[in-house]
């Protein structure tokens, strides 16, 4: 595939298609993290373009948008607005759910259903809709949104009927989708664990201020456990919030999402200084990482002034993250800290991406 794809072309799946997952030959293997990644971050990139076929009105046999999903054998079942669906003609696609429809015999690995979640689209007619989000998720205010709420709703009904549901986003849909995960494992009915797959999720933090700052490492290294050992402190005092946290640890536990990073990417540096951070805490002061890394000074103060509970989203007791460090050598270098946070370098060859896994569990 090419580095690089004209503008006018990004939502044709012919140009910017990874051509050895659909070439003669090539079984999809469900069981390989390599093409899972790929469909995955496929059908987020059809979420947008099908949103892009609405706004241009392009329509069979113009859409740009089915072969993102039928290249890969999968149907649309629905899709997410943030419109009523009484209010077909002024909708705002945000999510889609697509239906896994390949010939048999059925890989046993392979979801039946894929919920993929788009991000933030700044050039769109509408892309206040999707701003005004980004600073809900700054301001951590994003779970009590009316998409949020239609997200879960929309994933709500298909468990009853199937439980292989994987859920996708990339930007302010990893966001989405990372909240979507988490209500289904913490809902007491049901308890749902979901795998998710999450490219470029945003995690605001002072991290990766402290980082820029010109300080040695050994220095920046104890601000952080001095930092970590503050709150584990207030949790002692915060006791109630701290045994709130540990029961949301202890249910959240179970479930492992795939975080997508590049670490050029500012918008998602607050998860990797995040594990980072968890990992070093663990080595420095053992036993005490457990209590440190489930408190946040901003819960801790809601729960304090307001005596209601609330958690940062970043705060999981369990993740996969997997790191690409590689970047284009004809990018320039004014746009590279927008190329890592592109969608497109997740379909690309585990060769050229360079990743490193790592998974953390507590």
């Amino acid at each position: 595939m090419a580095s690089h794809v004209h503008p006018a072309d990004a939502d044709r799946f012919d140009v910017s298609v990874p051509m050895r997952m659909i070439s003669p030959g090539t079984r999809i293997d469900w069981d390989r993290e390599e093409h899972r990644r790929c469909i995955a971050a496929c059908l987020v990139k059809g979420t947008y373009v099908l949103e892009n076929d609405r706004t241009l009105c392009r329509i069979e046999p113009k859409a740009l948008a089915p072969a993102w999903w039928k290249s890969f054998h999968f149907d649309l079942v629905d899709v997410l607005t943030d419109r009523s669906f009484m209010h077909r003609r002024d909708q705002f696609i945000f999510g889609a759910i697509f239906e896994h429809v390949a010939p048999a015999p059925r890989h046993p690995s392979a979801p039946r259903y894929i919920v993929a979640f788009r991000g933030t689209m700044p050039l769109h007619p509408k892309a206040v809709h999707d701003f005004c989000l980004d600073f809900k998720v700054i301001f951590n205010t994003l779970p009590d949104s009316k998409r949020c709420k239609r997200a879960r709703l929309g994933v709500e009904s298909l468990l009853p009927a199937d439980s292989d549901v994987w859920l996708t986003g990339h930007s302010l849909g990893a966001s989405v989708a990372l909240d979507v995960g988490r209500a289904m494992m913490l809902d007491s009915k049901q308890g749902r664990n979901l795998p998710t797959f999450l490219f470029n999720p945003p995690q605001v933090s002072l991290a990766p201020v402290i980082n820029k700052l010109l300080l040695s490492e050994p220095v920046k290294t104890k601000l952080h456990d001095a930092n970590n050992l503050l709150k584990a402190g207030l949790g002692l005092v915060l006791s109630p919030h701290r045994r709130h946290m540990e029961e949301v640890f202890q249910k959240l536990s179970p479930w492992v999402p795939s975080l997508y990073v590049h670490d050029k990417d500012i918008v998602c540096q607050g998860f990797i200084d995040h594990f980072e951070q968890r990992r070093q805490l663990d080595k420095s002061f053992h036993g005490l990482a457990g209590s440190a890394v489930k408190l946040s000074y901003r819960d801790m103060l809601y729960s304090f002034v307001r005596s209601k509970e609330k958690e940062l989203p970043h705060l999981l007791p369990s993740a996969t993250l997997w790191r690409n460090s590689s970047m284009d050598k004809d990018v320039n270098w004014l746009h590279r800290r927008f190329h890592a946070h592109e969608l497109q370098q997740w379909w690309k060859a585990d060769a050229d991406l360079g990743l490193s896994p790592s998974s953390y569990s507590l």
